[in-house]
């Protein structure tokens, strides 16, 4: 029973959707609309996780190792996945019960807090919750101590996460009714910050292409020409390298997602430069189908929250994933990536200059997966504050942010037994570093106290300093 309640709460369609369901049936609303409502959320979740899936395997890690590749990279590549499967191992029913308390702790968070914001990406929820229940086990705390206080953390973070995103959110999707449910929101926050310096700059979405171009503004066309090109470059760099004249399976071995450049299992051969374009063109692909996703999860998921926020948490507000905001700024979305993915590249050479000369560190390599859906959400939030200008710098150094996190990061992982391994967005990081180093100095009951004490303030703040309420009749 637990682990199907699990899979449940850890599948962001048929959890929005259980919500959606929820929420049309306080607001009383006829059984058909219920039904509509409820399944055009859930299979405009799936549209998403289809576009994300197809968008990763067919171009995104592809182009990760034909990168790494060309120019002879050699590093950790942080991966949310990888680090969270080894730790299930050992904590998957402390996962479990985390995740169960964290998300009733997100609801009586938001009811009694001023941070009113119910948390909805699961496969997020369920990454946190392993992330924190190894770090409490390694402060001493098992059983119900480690259940409830870690718990008690996740609800304050599923709360914080979309709180310091939302004065930036409501100038993209310009509504409060919907907010930013990412555990990678200190890199967004931080990268609007850098574009609020550059106020007054055009937005990318206001790029004037010459006529002969204008086919450009179509989103699809202008990213799926974009990553063509670099498909093309990168891979003819690597062909000029021998990658076509080496044992195919020696290749595999490092760079598993580059069997159709070296026709492994293919009935015809394919030309390197076809393979570069379709990949290109299938990034673009991934991209369109994840906007269609996102769009009809929009169109159903407001209205049906409204029973939820009127009935049970006045003026709550749903926090979707990342690809919410994509619609609302395409042009800063790709740009975004490429900026961020340089970040990362210089981010590693930094790496290696402090490694060399001052204290050994880990090198982090670029991953294409956090740079692209990291990268393209910081773009769309530092172009919100700063237009072109803010899009570019604060994409720039958000790149660097989520490469140096990780390193850091890398020494408390190391500390709690996971060598080699970090995650990947900047929440995970912070929180990784905050919360490891606090359980290494205070453990057992006092940590469990703490815990108490951090779910506490908000909510406590919130009765002695009640938010005033503006009188709309003065």
């Amino acid at each position: 029973m637990l682990d199907f309640i699990i899979n449940i709460l850890s599948t962001p369609a048929i959890l929005v959707g259980l919500l959606a369901l929820i929420g049309l049936a306080l607001q009383k609303k006829p059984i058909e609309e219920i039904t509509k409502g409820t399944a055009k959320t859930i299979v405009g979740f799936l549209v998403l996780t289809a576009g994300a899936g197809f968008l990763q395997s067919g171009s995104l890690n592809a182009f990760g190792d034909i990168f790494n590749y060309a120019f002879g990279m050699q590093g950790v590549i942080p991966n949310n996945e990888a680090i969270v499967s080894l730790g299930l191992k050992q904590f998957a029913t402390d996962t479990a019960y985390i995740m169960c308390i964290g998300m009733i702790a997100n609801i009586i968070m938001a009811r009694f807090s001023r941070m009113n914001f119910i948390f909805l990406t699961g496969h997020h929820t369920l990454y946190m919750a392993c992330m924190i229940a190894v770090i409490l086990n390694v402060g001493g705390l098992t059983g119900f101590q480690l259940w409830f206080g870690g718990g008690l953390i996740l609800g304050l973070m599923m709360v914080l996460a979309p709180a310091i995103t939302q004065s930036t959110m409501q100038k993209i999707v310009k509504t409060d009714a919907l907010a930013f449910g990412h555990f990678g929101s200190f890199g967004y926050w931080f990268a609007a910050q850098v574009g609020k310096k550059f106020k007054g700059s055009k937005s990318t979405e206001e790029i004037n292409f010459p006529q002969r171009i204008s086919f450009l503004r179509d989103t699809t066309v202008s990213i799926g020409l974009t990553m063509v090109i670099f498909f093309l470059l990168i891979t003819g760099i690597a062909v000029s390298k021998g990658i076509l004249e080496a044992d195919p399976q020696t290749i595999l071995a490092t760079y598993p997602n580059l069997g159709g450049l070296l026709n492994v299992g293919a009935e015809t051969q394919t030309h390197w430069a076809v393979w570069a374009i379709t990949s290109g063109l299938s990034f673009a692909g991934g991209v369109y189908i994840i906007l269609s996703g996102v769009r009809l999860i929009i169109g159903e998921i407001v209205p049906a929250f409204r029973g939820i926020a009127e009935k049970l948490v006045p003026n709550a507000k749903p926090a979707i994933d990342c690809p919410v905001v994509y619609p609302y700024a395409p042009n800063a979305v790709l740009i975004g990536f490429l900026v961020s993915f340089l970040g990362g590249i210089i981010g590693l050479v930094a790496l290696g200059i402090i490694d060399k000369t001052l204290i050994p560190v880990a090198l982090i390599l670029p991953g294409v997966v956090p740079h692209f859906f990291c990268g393209a959400t910081a773009g769309v939030f530092a172009n919100a504050e700063g237009g072109i200008k803010g899009c570019l710098v604060g994409s720039f150094l958000h790149g660097l942010l989520i490469t140096f996190l990780p390193a850091i990061c890398m020494s408390v992982m190391g500390a709690l037994n996971f060598a080699n391994c970090t995650f990947s967005d900047s929440d995970f990081s912070m929180l990784g570093i905050i919360l490891g180093n606090i359980a290494q100095f205070i453990q057992n009951g006092g940590l469990f106290v703490l815990c108490i004490v951090f779910f506490m303030i908000p909510i406590l703040y919130n009765f002695i300093a009640p938010k005033k309420i503006k009188n709309e009749n003065i």
